[in-house]
């Protein structure tokens, strides 16, 4: 097995905004022989998510900093190649934090990687998107803290991305009288009405997007599913409805700022003001509740009931400028980087 070469991304330094190639390196490595208690898994798809800024700076987080000169940390698909492990046979098919590279070798203590169904009920890529850690975002986010009931108004922001399309339509299942969207730019608002099924899409682009979001809610807003953060998030709060309730799922519009904090939002007075609930949360801390997830938005998404978008961009050489893209918001859903033919 020493003859085998791998591909990885390894952090040189903490990024100052933008990553760059002085940052993350692309580095081409022999693969180490297997140990005992270990296996070799061949990565299919590798998920791009804002976390992954996170993660290379030294903000507090959920999970420690990557360290330096380690191999990027990501959350992949693979197929198992070679096993030492009980658990895991050559075939299978895994789930979890395999890194920025071709190859991971998957030790015993290596918690966060877990073996998918055999058959899989679905494409090998739906499990980093809408049966993975974003679709289950969204399904945690409105069923532990949205609580969505009859009549409601639904803001999502960040609606065209991977957490925030499914987020929408699952509010509208759920019984929301009104979902609006918040996206970047005409096209995007077009997608999230016409193909996603909310009721407006503000775009955020536009000079008037204010007026344009009071338009939008002109009952206000009862549950905001929080993707982006910044000063847009303050207006929405300034709409919010007696006992309302934001879901604080991401706040992408601060990871790439300097300085290593979080700057703050002015519109938190307005939670006391209207008894409002702001809950923040992790998928991780959740995994109990993912066979719920998974059996809910699999069977929605069998019976064509959930809509499922896919960016997918070819090579794992350009996932660090692919990275950057995704808080240019060109994307579309969910972004891949397709590593290797799944077969």
């Amino acid at each position: 097995m020493s003859e085998l070469v791998n591909r990885a991304f390894r952090l040189r330094q903490r990024p100052v905004g933008r990553v760059t190639e002085k940052d993350l390196e692309l580095v081409t490595e022999a693969v180490p022989d297997l140990g005992e208690g270990q296996a070799l898994v061949r990565t299919l798809y590798l998920s791009l998510d804002p976390t992954n800024r996170i993660w290379m700076s030294d903000k507090p987080s959920y999970l420690p900093p990557v360290g330096i000169d380690a191999v990027m940390r990501g959350v992949a698909v693979g197929r198992v190649v070679e096993s030492r492990r009980d658990d895991m046979s050559p075939g299978d098919h895994v789930s979890g934090m395999l890194g920025w590279q071709e190859y991971a070798i998957v030790g015993l203590r290596a918690t966060r990687v877990t073996v998918l169904p055999d058959p899989l009920p679905a494409p090998v890529a739906a499990f980093l998107g809408v049966l993975g850690h974003t679709g289950i975002s969204a399904w945690l986010g409105l069923n532990n803290i949205g609580h969505v009931t009859s009549g409601d108004t639904v803001v999502v922001s960040a609606a065209a991305g991977a957490v925030g399309s499914v987020a929408g339509q699952l509010a509208k299942k759920y019984g929301a009288a009104r979902v609006v969207g918040l996206a970047g730019g005409e096209a995007k608002c077009r997608h999230v009405i016409e193909n996603l099924g909310f009721d407006d899409c503000v775009d955020y682009k536009r000079d008037d997007w204010r007026e344009r979001i009071d338009a939008a809610t002109p009952d206000g807003v009862d549950v905001e599913f929080e993707n982006v953060g910044g000063e847009i998030m303050d207006h929405v709060m300034s709409r919010l409805n007696l006992n309302a309730r934001i879901v604080l799922c991401g706040m992408i519009s601060q990871y790439n700022s300097d300085g290593g904090g979080w700057t703050g939002q002015r519109g938190i007075g307005e939670m006391i003001m209207k008894r409002a609930t702001m809950t923040g949360f992790v998928v991780l801390d959740h995994t109990d509740q993912f066979p719920a997830a998974i059996d809910e938005l699999a069977g929605l998404w069998s019976q064509g009931k959930l809509r499922v978008d896919e960016t997918v961009v070819d090579g794992l050489e350009n996932a660090r400028d692919e990275l950057n893209n995704l808080f240019d918001g060109s994307n579309t859903g969910k972004l891949l980087i397709k590593v290797a033919d799944p077969g």
